[in-house]
């Protein structure tokens, strides 16, 4: 935005300033969040636990000098307050006037990557728990326009430590790279399938053979423990789901399913697309039941590749 103003001499004074308006409905977006987990009481029964996720940004414009340095508040907490912290992802998003929505920023952990114009010149400002504020770097003058702040819990289960949940951090830096390599031509028939012509990390490992894979959930009238599902899908040629390849099914091709399933961590999960009465929580998300006893019996969510 350009603004002009008169000296008492009547010569133009021409300043430049940037305005960057902070999107007053700064949530987390509930497509992306769960916000609640769930505890296991050691004898097969799950119970609920509250616990919401906050976010909160400032209702204002933030004007600053074009090449200066501008802050955009965020910030995030958990109600009641954990006593462990959680591993959060945190975007930011850019909406040029009558444009589209693009990113801006997208951080887990330590690790951030930034997009666009905005590479290079964008970080978040982390001097604490809950701290999600974005700082932009040399102001340009089309920087100008509507900024969202998302923060998504519920990726990757902190308490867990099994390589599958570092095998979905890689697949989600991949996908954040280029979300199109493995979900070009998703069908979905009752199961969830991709199709993969050079297979690779990102998309199921690259020792599988190209063609169509998908999750899908497997179960009987006992149910299984953790051995048994292992073993009820290898006898179904597939393997038993990986974390990373649940979230996939859920996130890019609206996998819904209201039974809970072993997943290769030794967790159990579903994944819910549409909220209903006995599925848990009103928003939608990938249920975590923690990492209840194996001896257990659940049905199993497997993994084919066709």
């Amino acid at each position: 935005m350009v603004v002009m103003s008169r000296t008492r001499r009547g010569h133009c004074l021409l300043a430049c300033l940037v305005q960057l308006q902070l999107l007053s409905a700064c949530l987390a977006a509930e497509r992306y969040s769960n916000g609640f987990y769930y505890d296991d009481n050691g004898n097969g029964n799950v119970y609920y636990n509250g616990v919401r996720l906050h976010v909160e940004a400032a209702e204002a414009a933030v004007y600053a000098v074009r090449g200066s340095t501008a802050v955009l508040p965020c910030r995030y907490w958990y109600e009641p307050a954990l006593s462990t912290p959680r591993r959060t992802r945190v975007k930011w998003f850019w909406q040029a006037v009558n444009g589209p929505e693009t990113e801006v920023l997208v951080s887990m952990g330590s690790r951030h990557r930034s997009y666009g114009g905005f590479k290079g010149r964008v970080r978040l400002r982390r001097p604490g728990p809950g701290e999600a504020s974005l700082v932009i770097d040399e102001l340009r003058l089309n920087d100008t326009g509507r900024y969202r702040c998302e923060v998504i819990d519920g990726l990757e289960d902190q308490s867990a430590t099994d390589s599958a949940l570092a095998t979905f951090e890689q697949l989600f830096w991949a996908w954040e790279e280029g979300l199109d390599w493995c979900n070009a031509g998703w069908l979905a028939d009752g199961t969830v399938q991709y199709p993969v012509t050079s297979p690779r990390e990102p998309c199921g490992g690259s020792n599988l053979a190209p063609g169509i894979r998908h999750v899908y959930f497997l179960s009987s009238p006992n149910g299984f423990n953790f051995t048994e599902a292992l073993q009820e899908c290898e006898r179904d040629g597939a393997q038993i789901a990986k974390v990373g390849q649940l979230y996939a099914s859920w996130r890019f091709a609206d996998m819904d399913s209201c039974d809970a399933g072993w997943l290769a961590d030794g967790s159990l999960r579903y994944p819910i697309i549409h909220p209903r009465p006995n599925c848990g929580p009103p928003e939608p998300g990938v249920r975590n039941f923690g990492f209840p006893s194996q001896s257990q019996k659940h049905g199993v969510y497997c993994y084919l590749a066709d």
